[in-house]
């Protein structure tokens, strides 16, 4: 699974350097405004330990028709309970969302660090983080950016393995769940899937051995104990109503 959130020749998206973006600077406040208001991002299997004490990890296909892990931040489109003012109301923040606005890309061959300038991440004044210093090396800013992007697209790379691992198994099963919406109408979050526990539990000892030996039993238990996170969201969305 590639890490490919948009293109390198798309507009806004640029290779980044210390010349053409030695003033560069970067918002790192949470808020909707900022482009944190999504109700689920990309998880990896090694997050899930992180991940599994705040929010659910869900699996959902995406356009290819391929299952992906995901941590869901809210019930409806646009929604990310996990907001506060100018802050986040939880102490992980899913890696696909901290990289913002820096993501990796291919050039020359090699693996590059992209930057989205039509992000609202991109200060247009002095607020923000510095991404170079004045003499043009990395600031400490840049340094952890380029290390969450290392960390991030090697668990990407390693994502299809272990979904694939779950598909051969059969240990992916649907679920349906209704939500009481802000304005008092009902919806259901249909099309998602999580690890189905049954099947898990009469796997063969060869079976769960292989598991184990591709150490994919943890992060399978984290996902199965992270639904419990649902109850969570559930209670956020009240509260919101309220």
């Amino acid at each position: 699974m590639n890490f490919k959130v948009k293109s390198i020749d798309m507009q806004k998206t640029e290779l980044l350097n210390n010349i053409t973006h030695k003033d560069l600077r970067v918002i790192t406040r949470r808020g909707a405004e900022w482009g944190d208001a999504v109700m689920s991002c990309l998880a990896t299997p090694d997050e899930f330990r992180s991940l599994q004490a705040h929010y659910p990890i869900v699996f959902q296909k995406n356009a290819e028709g391929q299952f992906q892990p995901l941590a869901l931040l809210g019930l409806q489109d646009g929604q990310n309970l996990f907001l506060g003012t100018d802050d986040w109301n939880a102490q992980y923040i899913p890696l696909a969302l901290q990289r913002e606005p820096f993501m990796i890309g291919v050039a020359d061959d090699e693996l590059r660090m992209l930057v989205d300038m039509a992000s609202p991440r991109i200060s247009q004044g002095a607020e923000g983080e510095a991404v170079f210093l004045p003499q043009g090396g990395n600031t400490d800013f840049l340094e952890n950016a380029n290390s969450i992007l290392k960390t991030l697209h090697e668990g990407l790379q390693a994502t299809s393995a272990f979904v694939e691992a779950l598909v051969a198994h059969n240990l992916l099963e649907s679920f349906v769940l209704d939500v009481e919406l802000p304005d008092g109408t009902h919806g259901r979050l249909v099309d998602m899937y999580t690890i189905f526990e049954e099947r898990l539990a009469a796997l063969d000892a060869k079976s769960i051995g292989l598991l184990h030996e591709a150490d994919y039993l943890q992060p399978i238990y984290m996902a199965i104990a992270s639904m419990s996170n649902l109850n969570k969201l559930i209670r956020l969305q009240l509260a919101q109503q309220a």
